[in-house]
């Protein structure tokens, strides 16, 4: 059974920074992709950032440039650097693993089969 577990949420002023984290348990860390997504509230989820098993990443449009995804397998754990935060990024964060090994990331929540009980991140301006 796999189970992710994130943390590091919490309530930040604009312009901030907090780092999440998600640990995996169950099944070989190293071998999938690990994704990214946000719920605002009354919003439906969306796609933040995506690292694939080789250390390729892809961001949303919306974080491109103010976010960092990463990984270190040794701690089955991936990370999400957030910077510049701004109101509009407060929602839930949840992070997800590939339904595939050694595939590459994707936007897609289908693409998931695994997600996290969810951290929250408040912005405030």
């Amino acid at each position: 059974q796999v189970t992710l577990v994130e943390s590091g949420g919490g309530l930040v002023q604009a312009g901030g920074s907090l780092r999440l984290s998600c640990t995996a348990s169950g099944g070989t860390f190293s071998r999938y992709a690990m994704g990214w997504f946000r719920q605002a509230a009354g919003k439906e989820r969306e796609f933040v950032a995506a690292i694939s098993w080789s250390g390729a990443t892809n961001y949303a449009d919306s974080v491109t440039g103010r976010f960092t995804i990463s990984r270190d397998n040794a701690k089955n754990t991936v990370y999400l650097q957030m910077s510049t935060l701004k109101p509009e990024d407060t929602a839930v964060y949840y992070c997800a693993r590939r339904n595939n090994i050694l595939v590459p990331t994707s936007s897609y929540e289908s693409a998931y089969n695994y997600w996290g009980q969810g951290t929250q991140v408040t912005v405030s301006s």
